[in-house]
């Protein structure tokens, strides 16, 4: 018996980014959640990866000052992924600390391996800031000497904002597991920073993520402004060229006296055979409209026998 060939899916319609409904394949297309906005243009990532360049080079002097140890830090990674893909891979016990920068909305994360919060405790309390081969869930006095560590951090991430005026942080809470994380919707994107650290001979890394939602008010104070429309100066000199198109247009000429006013009730009172009295230095100027726009000054005559006006001069606008 033969196996009957596997029915392809119906091609679906698409509309090209050229405005042109097209037929695709079904396994071409790509479904996208529109309530999700977590999709960064090359330039606006590049604006951020160079902010917080900025930020990992001055926190490595603080921290070298803090502990009073050489320190070295490099901004390994920056990227988007959703919250649950970010989740999956934290190795478990972990130091999570959940922290919000007001007034931004949305929680962010600061995570760090219990080994590398122990150097800090370790340094902190006065030890050579050894960090210990295996890690261990920290204890509440453990956590409050860390935090001083991660408060200063994050101070410094907010310092490093200075277009969002009264940033600062605020540590909520504490996580080991990342199980049982509930910051975020699973398909909410994040901006992860992966931060590689070096203190004295010992080497660790940590991340500081944010919600895409608390960011994005910072992305916009940095974009920079769309440039004012330039005048484009009028050309010196430029002749207006003529085309022979208009040769036969026929334009509507007229010739007027102006000068001569009158009453109302004077012009009431006119009837045929009155004559009216021109000055004569207006009757010597006639104005010379082309389609009801004023162009040159002329002088009346006449020209075989017919009335007519010799071009004096011409209107300059």
């Amino acid at each position: 018996m033969e196996t009957p060939p596997p029915i392809e899916a119906p091609d679906i319609m698409v509309l090209t980014a050229r405005g042109v409904r097209e037929p695709r394949k079904a396994s071409a297309v790509r479904s996208h959640d529109f309530r999700q906005s977590g999709f960064l243009a090359a330039s606006e990532l590049r604006r951020i990866r160079q902010r917080h360049e900025q930020f990992v080079r001055s926190l490595g002097a603080r921290i070298a000052m803090f502990l009073r140890l050489e320190c070295s830090l490099t901004l390994a990674k920056v990227h988007i992924e959703t919250y649950q893909k970010f989740i999956e891979p934290i190795q478990n016990p972990s130091f999570i600390t959940l922290f919000k920068a007001d007034p931004l909305k949305g929680v962010g994360l600061f995570v760090i391996p219990p080994r590398f919060a122990l150097l800090f405790v370790d340094r902190l309390l006065g030890g050579p800031g050894a960090m210990p081969e295996q890690g261990h869930d920290l204890t509440d006095i453990e956590i409050a000497v860390c935090d001083q560590a991660t408060a200063l951090i994050l101070t410094e991430w907010c310092n490093h904002w200075p277009e969002m005026r009264g940033l600062h942080p605020t540590i909520i809470s504490h996580e080991n597991n990342s199980k049982f994380l509930q910051t975020a919707p699973p398909e909410t994107s994040m901006l992860i920073l992966d931060v590689a650290a070096k203190i004295g001979e010992q080497t660790e890394s940590f991340q500081i993520v944010f919600n895409y939602a608390t960011v994005e008010p910072l992305l916009r104070l940095i974009s920079p402004s769309l440039p004012e429309p330039e005048e484009v100066a009028p050309a010196r000199n430029a002749q207006p060229g003529w085309s022979s198109e208009f040769d036969s247009v026929k334009v509507p000429l007229t010739a007027e006296w102006q000068g001569l006013k009158m009453s109302a009730g004077a012009i009431t009172r006119l009837k045929p055979g009155d004559l009216v009295s021109l000055d004569p230095a207006c009757a010597a100027q006639v104005l010379v409209r082309l389609g009801n726009v004023p162009k040159f000054y002329g002088r009346p005559g006449t020209s075989d026998a017919q009335w007519a006006v010799q071009l004096t001069a011409a209107i300059s606008k």
